[in-house]
């Protein structure tokens, strides 16, 4: 039946067992469905493509007054003259996955097939402590960048993990984009500004040192680390490679006689690098495990060294050096480089680093090693003018002045 759908009109309908509907005279397919069992519900009926589609707006009620349904089916046919189709978008947002169930994809078909594996255990963990708790349940299309920003401040007293956070997510959202689950340009990690880090730069003194020798040689001696470990440290700090590429070394990389590794799988790619005799002397006494390609061998047949951060724990504990991490002893190399007086190009090169800004936070220590050369040259000629008798002038004489 026709009429206008009013609240005089809605109220008196009355069911008779079967379905009915009230279709508004008004606005073309919208409508009241009245049910067999009484309930009432206002509905939008729209043509598409030669076919006809159905739309529920919402049960009457407090929520649903025949005004506010009327101006929701305004709105659905504006949107159907516009080309579109409220009933396959509404079925298409029901079934479109959640932010848990898109990071499982994401996981499954970026991160672990495309990254390197300390990288994906990150992203990982990042992900199970962070993303998932917080925005898991979110429709994927749904989350704002208002929902990205709580999100970043919850983590404010972390400021290196909430900005490694929002990189997760941004990533997240580009792929989703490149996949079609969202819109291109609607990443809502954009524009959302990241925490400033306080850059955390150890370097250890001669003493510190020292201190770290007389502790790995302990640690030898008394079997209270393995041997592959201890190696592990000593050869960090003679080379500043990176943790990962230290353990993924292989024999096969090393060439002893030429003094060279070549790295395969490395943070910045494949590179070789120089040994220095100290590091050489280490894999040199590395003795090799058959069955096992790497350098510094695990307990796990095959495997390369997987625990060295518990061993590491233990032998700065005795070394009183209980603030520097392993990362620290690539800091040590490079400033023994920039103290030593070596171009930041070269440090640079020998660290890895693709750009010259990652080499920069060394650049003050290179100012001291030059000031400090400055000082010994213009000391030793300081005394070597102070040591010597000013000669007399030519032609004046104590004679010549009367004395």
């Amino acid at each position: 039946m026709r009429g206008k759908v009013t609240k005089r009109s809605v109220d008196a309908l009355r069911p008779d067992g079967r379905t009915a509907f009230l279709w508004d005279r008004e606005l073309p397919g919208f409508g009241i469905k009245l049910t067999a069992g009484g309930r009432k519900v206002y509905v939008f009926k729209y043509s598409i493509r030669g076919g006809s589609r159905r739309i529920t707006i919402g049960r009457h009620g407090a929520a649903w007054t025949p005004a506010i349904a009327r101006e929701e089916a305004l709105r659905l046919c504006a949107e159907v003259a516009a080309g579109g189709d409220p009933a396959t978008a509404r079925k298409e947002a029901r079934s479109a996955p959640t932010v848990a169930e898109f990071a499982e994809r994401f996981t499954a078909e970026h991160v672990r097939p495309k990254l390197r594996p300390s990288s994906a255990r990150s992203y990982e963990d990042i992900l199970k402590r962070s993303i998932v708790p917080t925005l898991g349940r979110n429709k994927l299309a749904d989350v704002t960048r208002a929902d990205v920003t709580r999100l970043h401040l919850a983590l404010a007293a972390t400021p290196f993990r909430a900005n490694r956070t929002i990189a997760t997510l941004s990533k997240m959202f580009t792929l989703a984009e490149r996949w079609g689950l969202r819109p291109d340009n609607s990443n809502p990690c954009r524009h959302v500004e990241r925490f400033r880090e306080p850059r955390r730069e150890r370097y250890l003194s001669e003493a510190e040192l020292a201190r770290l020798g007389k502790a790995l040689a302990s640690a030898e001696q008394k079997k209270t680390a393995p041997i592959s470990a201890v190696a592990a440290i000593r050869f960090l700090l003679l080379t500043g490679r990176r943790l990962g590429e230290a353990l993924a070394l292989q024999w096969r990389d090393v060439d002893l006689e030429r003094g060279a590794v070549r790295l395969r799988d490395s943070k910045t790619g494949q590179k070789a690098f120089p040994l220095a005799p100290a590091a050489l002397q280490v894999l040199a006494s590395q003795a090799r495990v058959e069955g096992n390609p790497h350098v510094f061998p695990g307990k796990l047949a095959g495997r390369p060294l997987g625990d060295l951060q518990h061993n590491w724990y233990r032998i700065r504990k005795a070394a009183n050096l209980e603030d520097v991490r392993v990362h620290d002893l690539r800091h040590a190399y490079a400033s023994s480089a920039a103290c030593s007086g070596e171009a930041l190009t070269i440090i640079g090169a020998l660290l890895g680093h693709t750009t010259p800004g990652m080499t920069a936070r060394y650049a003050h220590l290179s100012d001291d090693a030059r000031r400090a050369a400055a000082n010994r040259i213009g000391a030793n000629l300081a005394r070597a003018l102070a040591s010597s008798d000013p000669a007399p002038a030519p032609g004046r004489t104590e004679a010549a002045h009367g004395r």
